[in-house]
């Protein structure tokens, strides 16, 4: 294979192809007893089944290895590692939704861990009881009232709406892997990273499998339902319960998560596996 790897393409480059696509063929994808919050379901379905071909291909067996092979401490401080990132775009999201506190916890936190928890892989803004606000620009959108549109499958990136699916530049721009100059390490990262999330929800996934009548059905109303949530207490100040100020994709070992949390991934998506983004 050339230098086109899946590694180097962008995420915002696969979510404007899906889009186009969608577009085109839109005509023909939706019919009379569409779902009015998924009109795109035919198409959507077919990407959902390449993403699950993926998923079972690649992503899950790295996953399952580097989960079996890699120490617990040493995964906990990939995650730390990752998740100080978002931290860090997280605060500028927070601030552009007009939530002082939350950015200015957000922005506390990437400084403590940066500094002081090794480049973040500790975690010391926790133990410190920062709490985490997890943001991102779709949310931003949704804050001031822009519409989620349509429920949309994105090739590789999954569960998504019309309007986090047109965030997703913004988002990726403000993605500190991004700044890496080295070609190689910055596509490692990005590798890594999508392992680490699948990672945390092999548990997850496991649980749907077995759960879930319609796994694409089930995924698309806990991903809407999940987005609905987050923006809805966002705009009213209140916490969501089910959000809690860690991130969305991080569970304990071997421990399902609660009811009411997402089950769409960040990657691959169809199968569960994260936002992120």
């Amino acid at each position: 294979m050339s230098r086109m790897t899946l590694a180097s393409l962008r995420p915002p480059a696969l979510a404007g192809a899906a889009l186009v696509v969608l577009l085109a063929l839109s005509g023909c994808a939706s019919g009379p007893r569409a779902n009015p919050q998924d009109p795109f379901e035919p198409f959507n379905r077919e990407v959902s089944r390449f993403n699950e071909g993926v998923d079972a291909v690649v992503l899950k067996p790295g996953a399952t290895l580097y989960r079996e092979h890699v120490p617990p401490l040493v995964r906990t401080g990939v995650s730390n590692f990752f998740g100080n990132l978002v931290d860090a775009w997280s605060a500028v999201n927070s601030a552009l939704q007009l939530k002082v506190r939350d950015a200015a916890e957000n922005a506390m936190r990437f400084s403590v861990n940066t500094f002081f928890g090794l480049g973040g892989i500790l975690d010391l803004a926790s133990e410190m009881n920062i709490e985490r606000h997890r943001e991102d620009f779709g949310k931003t959108l949704g804050h001031y009232g822009v519409p989620a549109g349509p429920y949309v499958v994105l090739p590789l990136l999954g569960p998504s709406t019309l309007r986090d699916s047109l965030a997703l530049p913004v988002d990726y721009g403000g993605d500190l892997v991004r700044e890496v100059d080295s070609f190689n390490t910055r596509n490692t990262l990005y590798v890594l990273r999508a392992v680490d999330a699948r990672a945390n929800l092999l548990r997850v996934s496991d649980v749907l499998e077995g759960a879930a009548l319609d796994k694409y059905s089930f995924t698309r109303d806990a991903y809407l339902q999940r987005r609905r949530a987050l923006i809805e207490s966002g705009r009213s100040g209140r916490r969501d319960p089910a959000a809690g100020g860690e991130d969305d994709y991080e569970y304990e070992e071997d421990e399902p998560p609660a009811s009411g949390t997402d089950p769409a991934p960040p990657a691959a998506g169809g199968t569960p596996e994260p936002s992120g983004r």
